[in-house]
């Protein structure tokens, strides 16, 4: 069995790492840096770290003005309240603003399953790809938190960078090199490709495994970065292997789907199935049996690879 690192516990750890080679890193937090483990940053770097309360909107106009003062700031609150209390200042104060301010989601789709539907954030990724000047980035595992994020605080501009809050399976080791921007081939495959982001990638490589079994080869590529969307890997794997599915824990509308239907539909039509929450709410309850009964178990992925399979031109 995989290893399994909880992901609050990977963020803060290298949150702390970010601080001692980034000296430029301010810290900010909605009072939420126990549940995040952003904690670990302040207790490293005390006059670093910044507790603006339960004040969403503050939280963002707070990290714009370390922004423009030259500091790189990472503002810390559930995914859910960057998406929803605070979308207008992130919006109007960080995009428009141009602010180059990262916007840290913990607690991202239905990792808080216990608290429910008011504290899932199943909408977030299509929220923030709207927004022009904002980048969005979703690792998958510790390893991926670690590589990415140094990058992110090079990044000139607004990234969110949505979290999870529990443990989740170590899919990649220490030789793992992310780049913001370009997506990672997990596995070959010349039938189909399925797109995954964030922590449903472990079921993805297991659905692709499965499927193998069956006779059908899937591609596998993991899209850590949502947007800007890694055009040209999209566009290859639809014209090598002619039908695509996309997985996340997220709703289908707007996010990761979306945005590879968006541009298959412009540059390369191919079958496309889209694996997550079906315009609708979630429930209460254990987060892996909630995972399950939305939509997003490894037999909803391989049904939705028979279904794009058997979808493709003749």
């Amino acid at each position: 069995m995989a290893e399994l690192v909880n992901a609050r516990l990977a963020y803060g750890k290298a949150l702390v790492e970010l601080g001692k080679t980034h000296p430029d890193v301010v810290v900010l937090s909605a009072d939420v840096s126990n549940s995040d483990h952003s904690f670990m940053f302040a207790d490293a770097y005390p006059d670093r770290f910044f507790n603006v309360g339960i004040a969403e909107p503050s939280l963002v106009d707070a990290a714009v003005g370390f922004a423009y003062s030259g500091k790189v700031p990472f503002a810390n609150t559930f995914a859910v309240f960057f998406a929803t209390r605070a979308i207008e200042m992130v919006r109007t104060h960080c995009c428009y603003g141009k602010a180059n301010v990262k916007l840290m989601g913990a607690y991202g789709g239905l990792a808080d399953s216990f608290d429910g539907p008011t504290h899932n954030s199943i909408t977030d990724i299509a929220m923030m790809r709207s927004l022009p000047n904002m980048t969005v980035v979703v690792p998958s595992d510790g390893p991926s938190i670690t590589k990415l994020l140094p990058q992110v605080a090079d990044w000139k501009g607004a990234v969110y960078f949505r979290l999870c809050r529990n443990d989740v399976e170590t899919i990649h080791d220490a030789k793992y090199a992310p780049v913001l921007g370009k997506a990672d081939t997990l596995r070959e495959g010349g039938d189909l490709t399925i797109i995954g982001t964030g922590v449903l990638m472990p079921r993805v490589l297991q659905a692709a495994e499965a499927l193998a079994k069956e006779g059908l080869k899937a591609r596998v590529l993991e899209m850590h970065t949502v947007k800007p969307l890694d055009n040209e890997a999209v566009i290859k794997a639809a014209r090598e292997t002619g039908a695509i599915v996309t997985v996340e824990e997220h709703s289908v509308i707007g996010g990761l789907g979306g945005a590879v239907a968006e541009l298959l539909g412009e540059e390369a039509p191919v079958p496309v199935k889209r694996v997550g929450l079906h315009d609708q709410f979630a429930e209460t309850g254990p987060y892996e049996a909630i995972l399950d009964k939305y939509g997003m178990s490894i037999e909803d992925m391989k049904k939705a690879a028979r279904a794009a399979v058997k979808g493709k031109k003749k």
